[in-house]
């Protein structure tokens, strides 16, 4: 008989999107994003750091001050992140899993490489414009939103 308490596709691939977010070195908001196919492969990762090239030893990790002094101008997010990352093939219809819901820059990016779906685990920023803004876009394009359920069940990774 096989075994019955494997990981169901959605905790498996929140589970690397959340595995992802610890790569960041954001000391505030750690983000990781995993985007799968219709026929749940993994087709990249990403999670929310500076540009590629950019030493993040001499970038700004600060949330205040003025904006140049600031990580906002710089990070790149989790979701653009692992649509770049993606060398080859379409992301047409796939969907992703991510920590933190798309802001509306990420929304247009996954908007535009046609992906279908986003599953997401926490939507902290809700009531901010920018998130306001993604939900809008995202339900003119068609693209479906749904919260992850956590199930409670507990996954110890030792590395």
């Amino acid at each position: 008989m096989k075994r019955q308490d494997y990981l169901s596709w959605d905790e498996y691939f929140m589970g690397i999107a959340l595995l992802s977010a610890g790569r960041s070195k954001d000391n505030n908001t750690q983000v990781g994003a995993c985007i799968v196919s219709d026929e749940n492969k993994i087709l990249s990762v990403g999670y929310n750091g500076m540009p590629t090239g950019c030493n993040d030893d001499e970038m700004p990790w600060e949330r205040d001050g003025a904006y140049l002094e600031t990580k906002y101008p710089f990070v790149c997010h989790a979701e653009l992140n692992a649509i770049l990352n993606r060398s080859t093939g379409s992301l047409k219809n796939a969907r992703i899993y991510v920590s933190l819901f798309p802001c509306n820059e990420c929304a247009k990016a996954i908007i535009q490489t046609g992906i279908k779906e986003v599953v997401y685990w926490e939507d902290k920023y809700a009531d901010t414009d920018g998130v306001k803004a993604s939900k809008m876009m995202f339900g003119l394009a068609g693209v479906k939103l749904r919260q992850y359920r956590p199930t409670g069940r507990e996954f110890v990774l030792k590395v």
